[in-house]
């Protein structure tokens, strides 16, 4: 029998697993798309039924391996899309969002978010979001790349709408949102995906992660993944182009990591102690 993932709560009350799939770099070649689609399934086989996505990846490509992976099997998923700031005018978000939902073969995306801040005002890009939430084209909506002082202003434009989410770049090797932004979402239970948590790969091969692996029976990519599990209101989404590597990065959440370790890993990867810039990649 397989482990249960643990959940995170959405506003609303909603639960979803804190262990899900990324798909950016997905649909690049059409050689390494069927291979794709089958390590999505991989994961829904698996229970981590959170698939992110985007129009940015691959103009569109990843959506479409998406689609393909979710075919008959769309009640299982909890499908997330992000639409580009040049597109997110009133006009531009709702034509981009039906545009996604006929790459992904689906009649609804369920949680749909701004993928970083541009030129045109949140409010009307919220307007759009709450029409498109109105028809049941889209769930929810959020916003990703946002910083503390971005999402109080969002929630003053968006009231009394409440964003969903807020995905950002969260990995042991970036962990500047602990400082102010992850403790002030949590105490708004607002949620957040954390994108790239192995950092691209950049740390796979660290010497302390592997490390704390041997102890645990996992690898060092496992850790890392592990990590981000201990903490209230993170989503992970780990991308992973074959079904092997996605079964790897579900057995992170069968980890319990030490208070032991995690002293090790604050040692090599320190905690800010200071306000800093919110990463992007």
């Amino acid at each position: 029998m397989k482990a249960e993932l643990p959940a995170v709560t959405l506003p609303g009350g909603r639960q979803v697993p804190a262990l899900g799939l990324g798909t950016w770099h997905m649909g690049e070649s059409r050689a390494s798309a069927a291979q794709e689609a089958a390590s999505l399934r991989a994961g829904l086989d698996l229970g981590m039924t959170v698939i992110d996505t985007a129009e940015m990846y691959a103009d569109g490509g990843a959506e479409t391996v998406v689609g393909d992976a979710i075919r008959g099997r769309r009640d299982e998923v909890f499908l997330v899309s992000k639409v580009l700031p040049h597109n997110a005018s009133r006009a531009g978000t709702i034509a981009a969002c039906e545009a996604s939902l006929e790459r992904l073969g689906t009649d609804h995306i369920d949680l749909y978010l701004l993928h970083w801040r541009g030129r045109y005002p949140l409010a009307d890009t919220v307007e759009a979001f709450e029409r498109l939430k109105a028809e049941g084209k889209i769930g929810a909506w959020g916003v990703s790349n946002f910083d503390e002082a971005d999402m109080k202003e969002l929630l003053g434009v968006a009231e009394p709408a409440r964003p969903m989410a807020n995905q950002v770049l969260y990995n042991l090797a970036r962990r500047g949102i602990e400082y102010d932004l992850l403790r002030w979402s949590q105490v708004q239970g607002i949620p957040i995906m954390a994108y790239s948590p192995l950092d691209e790969g950049r740390l796979i091969g660290h010497p302390v992660l592997d490390e704390i692996g041997r102890i645990h029976n996992a690898g060092g990519a496992q850790i890392a993944l592990a990590f981000l599990l201990t903490k209230a209101g993170v989503i992970a989404i780990p991308k992973s182009g074959s079904p092997e590597r996605v079964r790897e990065n579900f057995k992170a959440s069968e980890i319990r990591l030490t208070s032991e370790d995690l002293r090790l890993l604050d040692e090599a990867f320190p905690p800010p102690t200071r306000k800093r810039p919110l990463e992007m990649i």
